[in-house]
């Protein structure tokens, strides 16, 4: 499937946003009184992160963008 210029960029800032977003989720389950009970949560959030982080290169490397 091919895509435009434009929806790679979009879909590049909807994934920095997503990230930006889920940092901050582990964060602050990371600082509450007891982190250990958010671990899966916490795993998740990392998981998904990952994810997006390799989404996010795939299309830096479609774009012809350095990482």
């Amino acid at each position: 499937m091919n895509f435009s210029r434009e929806e790679l960029l979009e879909a590049q800032r909807q994934i920095a946003s997503i990230l930006h977003k889920l940092r901050e989720t582990v964060g602050t389950l990371q600082r509450k009184e007891c982190p250990e009970r958010y671990k899966s949560q916490i795993t998740l959030a990392r998981r998904r992160i990952a994810a997006l982080e390799l989404a996010g290169s795939l299309i830096a490397r479609e774009l012809g963008e350095e990482e």
